[in-house]
């Protein structure tokens, strides 16, 4: 796998808070970022200018006029000196295309909506497809709103079925970052108590719940073991998964899910400043 982080960009404010957020993601990992740009296979960019023609593997280089992702590198070279950084013009399909350049990445940062997206569409068709196909872990970087205290990382966990790849890089971005990992654990009332008539006893749901931090407590373990710098605080939470993440990621930086949960992570979206990682396993 090539040691990088791509980030893909348009000329929206929410592709520059994505290509910001993935520069100084690429810092911390002291890794290369990679700003990739996709224009219509038509050969013409959104400003109807007509691009070089693609090479065989659908690579273009960029040239003033169709310089999307060069002045968008430029622009994060001018804000974070150290950075290394790279870029690439496509045409295509962006979905296609950014999965293509990402399938060997570290991960990939993506705004929630491109060039024409509407405000009242949370997330974008393009970023919505790349969190459900794409092989490598996907960030969704809200833009044009402050982002959240970043003093945790949030992770949502099946403590029953945990998603290993999500909670592994949750505590590797805890660990990175020097914060808290909220682990966030959100569970239901047995089907026994949803068909009797009357409310559960206040102890049958304290038993419940104390068999449900048992098994948070157990799908940790190995991994505080791995990671013993990391503090972690491990919440059971009797609520619908996307309400106990949007709780919780209000005080994080950064919130990890599973794919198979990431109809939860992109439920929260409009409600939290923070970017959202999906991760395929």
């Amino acid at each position: 796998m090539e040691r990088v982080i791509i980030t893909g960009v348009d000329r929206s404010a929410c592709s520059r808070a994505a290509a910001d957020w993935a520069a100084r993601e690429a810092l911390l990992r002291g890794l290369p970022l990679r700003v990739v740009h996709v224009s219509p296979p038509d050969g013409r960019d959104t400003d109807g200018q007509r691009s070089h023609d693609p090479g065989p593997d659908g690579l273009r280089p960029d040239r003033p006029g169709n310089a999307v992702a060069e002045r968008v590198a430029a622009e994060l070279s001018d804000r974070h000196p150290a950075l290394r950084v790279q870029c690439l013009s496509l045409a295509g399909d962006p979905v296609a295309a950014l999965r293509g350049v990402a399938a060997d990445a570290e991960l990939l940062a993506v705004g929630l909506r491109g060039e024409g997206g509407r405000a009242e569409v949370p997330v974008g068709s393009t970023a919505m497809a790349l969190t459900r196909t794409c092989e490598r872990p996907v960030v969704l970087v809200p833009g044009g709103r402050p982002p959240g205290r970043a003093d945790a990382v949030t992770v949502g966990i099946d403590a029953r079925d945990p998603a290993s790849g999500a909670v592994g890089l949750a505590f590797e971005a805890a660990r990175s970052r020097g914060v808290r990992l909220h682990a966030v654990h959100a569970w239901t009332l047995p089907a026994q108590a949803a068909d009797r008539p009357f409310p559960a006893l206040e102890e049958d749901r304290a038993t419940w719940e104390d068999d449900e931090v048992q098994r948070l407590s157990d799908a940790l373990r190995s991994w505080r073991g791995k990671y013993p710098e990391v503090d972690v605080l491990a919440d059971v939470v009797l609520l619908a998964p996307e309400v106990a993440l949007a709780h919780a990621a209000g005080s994080s930086g950064l919130v990890v899910a599973g794919r198979r949960s990431g109809r939860t992570a992109l439920a929260l979206l409009p409600d939290t400043g923070c970017p959202v990682m999906v991760v395929p396993v």
